[in-house]
């Protein structure tokens, strides 16, 4: 093995891997796909289902803190994945406003891009529900934004995903939100073929 590498993948349901019945999520598809390119990989998956970015604010320094800083020597990184649960509306309203959103996604950012590797994925489609998709798609370029000023690269999956065959077959057979298997594997696809992803795991 090359190096070791410990990366924490920060966010929703979408990084708990909801809906998968191999249990593995993206997470595990490229997490194996680094040890198959000799990159000794540990992963954290800190999902957490219906987490908006004000729930996994409150939470990431202290769980990304826990599992990096005892691990010198080693290779860190956090993914961070998020806002699809800001847009879900709520009592008339989304559940968390745009610039609240934006605010805390900078703070996160900030505060990881500062100390390790950070890589940030768009959020997927929402295609159960037409109104919260078209805010989930004009997050993304919002989100974009807020990583480009911390050099933070960024991943819009939206697009993609929302074209894709195994995406939408797998949400639509679901609870019309998260994907299965086939799903996730084609999430794990367009990671695997982004560079930064590729760089920091040997590719």
């Amino acid at each position: 093995m090359s190096h070791d590498l410990r990366i924490c993948f920060v966010g929703d349901s979408f990084t708990a891997g909801a809906g998968d019945e191999t249990a593995l999520g993206y997470v595990g598809r490229i997490t194996a796909a680094a040890w198959g390119r000799g990159v000794a990989t540990t992963s954290y998956n800190l999902g957490i289902r219906r987490d908006t970015s004000a729930d996994i604010r409150r939470r990431a320094e202290a769980e990304v803190l826990a599992r990096l800083l005892a691990a010198s020597g080693d290779t860190h990184a956090v993914v961070f994945c998020f806002g699809a649960n800001d847009v879900t509306f709520e009592d008339g309203m989304p559940r968390v406003p745009l610039e609240a959103t934006l605010d805390n996604a900078a703070a996160m950012l900030g505060w990881s891009a500062a100390r390790w590797t950070t890589l940030m994925l768009g959020p997927p489609p929402a295609l159960h529900d037409a109104g919260h998709d078209a805010r989930t798609a004009a997050l993304s370029p919002e989100l974009a934004a807020v990583a480009a000023a911390v050099q933070a690269p960024f991943l819009p999956l939206h697009g993609p995903l929302s074209a894709n065959g195994a995406w939408r077959h797998g949400a639509a057979k679901g609870d019309g939100i998260h994907p299965d298997s086939a799903g996730y594997a084609a999430m794990a696809a367009l990671i695997e073929a982004w560079e930064p992803w590729r760089r920091l795991t040997g590719g």
